[in-house]
């Protein structure tokens, strides 16, 4: 729809436009679009039997709403994409700084403004991409910021004292009449700014420097949060959390399909990454995996949370890993490995915060403990019948594995290197016996030809997670050798 071409409030009225207040407006439009089958909220993925619906109950009941979870649970995209809820395009008076609605004046200025000038009021017409405010709650957020306070440049101006209200300079929430005013991490908001946000929320008052103004703000609120018990640094005041309609509780996906949609639908790659890079469904599953270790990890604050972008962020990083080998080698295509795993370790270390063990352990050695159990969980959920095979029954006959670990016992052992071309890297694994045995054992898990290599290499790795190789790492890639004789040598 084109911006509307109505110029006056003369224009306006013959149109015949129907004025609503903005909870009015997103409630209208979501029945049209529960009626209609239409989604608001495009790719937000995992919430559409939680979150979502209670959001749409929220906007049904006109709510304010509170958004409580932990980092990276999508709950400021969610405020964003409430956008999506309102008309594409509102008239306002176009000197208001309030963005008043023609009809419904709430400012002495633009009540003047209309019994001076009647239907040759000028209007101008605001997109909906406009009407979205969002501020950061940090403790040096002031009142002024937030509601407003006397401009003395402004009063000097227009040679006024400062008892007019002209003189008035307002703050965010009142610039954001009409619109959908954000505040991210409420509970660092200093408990006397919360207490400002009281009138608004309820009666839509405002006081600023001794004048009490009854503005009519029309403004929907959405609050994002943190659980209290992690926010060490402050709290949302019981009085404030009673004058909120709606506390939606966020969560991360829950279950690995939902995750690896997730990430793969935020990553951002390039053009070249994306035609000439591609990563195996098994690495993918080992990645996401990763997460779901380190919310489960005695090493990581749970109250803390482990935030979806670490998955994304690692994502990014494996695919960098191979771009990288692929420019060093002169190559044009290239695939993931999972020797390349070790390139998203500065990914982890970043995104989880630690307990006081984990940080005696050291946030290197923690990330490369996750991502041993993550390899670790899908190798077992491939071989099942691996951890009930041990020493003694490596003789029997039911061992898929005999072979690769006899070859290993023969004093055989491979570097895989991380920059190896993919030539020098398809002759290494190959020369490995036994590797295809066990792949072709794999008749549950049809295996795309081209990633034969991937999993042969994943073979090695999750051999050794469960004790049966020996994996040493080295400088530039992986040692892989028997694990017996590596326990002789003191190398295991």
């Amino acid at each position: 729809m084109n911006k509307p071409t109505i110029k006056n409030l003369g224009e306006l009225k013959k149109s015949k436009y129907i004025s609503l207040n903005l909870k009015d407006e997103l409630r209208k439009n979501l029945i049209h679009n529960l009626q209609n089958n239409v989604n608001a909220f495009e790719g937000i993925l995992g919430y559409e039997d939680t979150v979502i619906p209670a959001i749409e109950r929220a906007i049904l009941s006109g709510h304010n709403i509170n958004l409580l979870g932990l980092r990276g649970q999508a709950k400021t995209r969610i405020a964003r994409q409430m956008v999506n809820l309102l008309d594409e395009w509102i008239p306002y008076i176009e000197t208001s700084e309030l963005n008043e609605d023609p009809m419904k004046p709430i400012t002495s200025y633009s009540k003047d403004l209309i019994e001076k000038m009647g239907d040759k009021t000028p209007i101008e017409w605001m997109h909906r991409g406009e009407r979205y405010v969002e501020k950061l709650a940090t403790p040096d957020v002031s009142i002024a910021d937030l509601i407003g306070d006397i401009d003395p440049i402004k009063a000097s101006n227009l040679k006024i004292s400062f008892s007019n209200e002209a003189a008035i300079h307002y703050g965010l929430i009142p610039r954001s009449n009409r619109c959908i005013f954000v505040i991210n991490e409420l509970p660092d908001l200093q408990p006397r700014i919360q207490v400002a946000l009281f009138n608004i929320l309820q009666e839509g008052d405002v006081q600023i420097r001794g004048f009490k103004l009854r503005l009519n703000l029309d403004i929907q609120f959405v609050f994002t949060a943190n659980p209290e018990d992690y926010t060490n640094r402050g709290s949302i005041i019981t009085p404030l959390k009673d004058r909120i309609g709606s506390q939606i509780l966020t969560h991360y996906p829950k279950s690995l399909e939902i995750a690896k949609s997730v990430t793969l639908q935020e990553a951002k790659l390039s053009d070249f990454q994306k035609q000439n890079i591609a990563v195996p469904e098994l690495m993918r599953t080992i990645i996401e995996n990763i997460a779901f270790k380190a919310r489960e990890s005695e090493y990581v604050d749970h109250k803390s949370g482990v935030s979806a972008r670490m998955s994304i962020t690692a994502y990014e990083s494996l695919v960098s890993a191979v771009e990288r080998r692929m420019l060093i080698n002169n190559e044009s295509k290239g695939m993931a490995r999972v020797s390349d795993l070790a390139a998203i370790v500065p990914a982890i270390t970043g995104k989880v915060e630690m307990v006081y063990e984990g940080e005696q352990e050291g946030p290197y050695k923690v990330a490369v403990s996750l991502i041993i159990q993550s390899i670790k969980q899908v190798f077992v959920d491939m071989f099942p019948s691996v951890v009930k095979m041990r020493k003694k029954d490596k003789e029997a006959s039911n061992d898929m594995f005999l072979e690769v670990s006899d070859w290993f016992a023969n004093g055989n052992s491979i570097d895989i290197m991380l920059n190896m071309s993919e030539k020098a890297f398809a002759k290494k694994i190959n020369e490995i016996e036994g590797l295809q045995t066990v792949i072709k054992s794999l008749k549950a898990t049809p295996i795309n030809p081209s990633e034969v290599l991937i999993f042969k290499e994943f073979i090695l790795h999750g051999l050794s997670s469960v004790s049966k190789l020996s994996r040493k790492e080295v400088e530039t890639g992986y040692a892989f050798s028997d694990l017996f004789s590596s326990m002789l040598s003191g190398e295991g």
